[in-house]
């Protein structure tokens, strides 16, 4: 794999830190803004939107740039964005930063798995865009728990200066070693690329997205009180079984990757169906320990094993300059199933089911997302029928 993927996956882990470290915060940004830590959390879901919104918006605005220089430009803007958020002087300044640097974030991973797939040999496109998606997941092994360690130690803002220092650190790397454009790009219409994207199997492969990760984050989102409430580890036992959780995401990402290589849409089915399994499968381990720490890891490698694969399916049935918008939507997809997924959790406990009905009900969403690529293989394939009769009766 060429050096110029590493740094791409450099851009990816400091995007995935930003992401996720104000999770371990909202007791001291709450503390420190006099806000509620409901309040606090809401960063985290202005973020996730700022994602959704900012993805398509700064693909369009961008579309006739280099793909190097885009990825340069996302990098300025979110270290722009982790320095306003270190100087924020109010929460509402601090909120203003989080969406700002998330505008980098849906349109780094999408214009930036289109570069990654240009790099290498077309046999190794999915591992391509899994490497570069081991930033995320290195990101959340290591980055985040640091990142709160360094917040609690020395206050939160002094994590934000960190991650803008990593900002800049991925800006040199990428400017040193990801390869210019060796054609002008493509430059498209944004109107020809909506038109891509609502595309019933481009469509179908977003939904996909949204569900198969609606239905881990359903898990993931409370896992420390099923942790602690129901399988009766410590609140201190939490954190070294969330490095298992992410030890199984980077296994599982790898993995996919290698796997959608060979054979794309059974990969793609196959993880689906894995995860579905797992999850459903973790509802008669939540009472044992040993049983819940496997589930933990495995429930981490079977949901990012289905990435590269709907990844890789959206950029594929988005064809030509409409690619990166396609790309980007999907990373908004992705962040739509996390905040989907913590609503389905919620209306789970706040309904009388409660924590141990979290991984069977969970389990049924990415069920849903496999009847939905399953109609999306039969949509995509009735344009190729045609095609072959029409070719069939012009030769008789």
């Amino acid at each position: 794999m060429p050096i110029a993927l590493y740094a791409l996956t450099a851009g990816a882990f400091g995007i995935g830190v930003t992401e996720f470290v104000i999770m371990g915060l909202l007791l001291e940004v709450s503390t420190d803004f006099a806000v509620t830590i409901s309040a606090a959390g809401l960063l985290i879901s202005g973020y996730a939107l700022g994602v959704m919104v900012g993805a398509p918006i700064m693909t369009v605005l961008t579309g006739r740039w280099s793909r190097k220089t885009v990825l340069l430009a996302l990098m300025v803007i979110f270290v722009l964005g982790n320095v306003a958020g270190a100087l924020a002087p109010s929460y509402t300044t601090l909120m203003a930063a989080r969406v700002l640097t998330s505008f980098a974030h849906g349109t780094f991973f999408g214009v930036g798995s289109v570069v990654a797939t240009g790099l290498v040999a077309a046999d190794k496109r999915a591992s391509a865009i899994a490497i570069m998606f081991t930033g995320l997941t290195v990101a959340t092994i290591l980055g985040v728990p640091f990142g709160t360690w360094l917040g609690q130690a020395f206050g939160w803002r002094s994590t934000f200066w960190a991650v803008a220092l990593i900002g800049l650190v991925a800006l040199a790397v990428i400017a040193l070693f990801v390869p210019r454009d060796q054609a002008t790009p493509e430059v498209s219409d944004w109107r020809q690329d909506v038109r891509v994207l609502v595309r019933p199997p481009v469509m179908l492969g977003l939904l996909t997205t949204v569900l198969g990760f609606g239905g881990m984050f359903a898990v993931f989102t409370y896992i420390a009180p099923m942790l602690t409430q129901l399988t009766g580890f410590t609140d201190a036992a939490v954190s070294p079984i969330l490095l298992v959780f992410g030890g199984g995401l980077m296994a599982g990402n790898l993995i996919g990757g290698k796997l959608a290589d060979r054979r794309l849409v059974p990969t793609m089915l196959g993880t689906l169906a894995v995860l579905a399994l797992v999850m459903g499968a973790m509802t008669f381990a939540v009472h044992d320990k040993i049983l819940m720490v496997v589930f933990v890891g495995l429930l981490g490698a079977a949901a990012f094993a289905t990435v590269p694969a709907l990844q890789m399916w959206v950029l594929e049935k988005a064809e030509g300059a409409g690619q990166s918008l396609a790309s980007s939507f999907n990373i908004g997809a992705f962040n739509l199933g996390n905040a989907v997924g913590a609503w389905l959790g919620g209306a789970v406990i706040d309904h009388g089911l409660g924590l141990g009905a979290l991984p069977w009900v969970a389990a049924l969403v990415p069920l849903a997302a496999l009847v939905v690529a399953v109609v999306a293989l039969r949509l995509d394939r009735k344009p190729q029928r045609a095609i072959s009769e029409v070719s069939v009766g012009t030769a008789d």
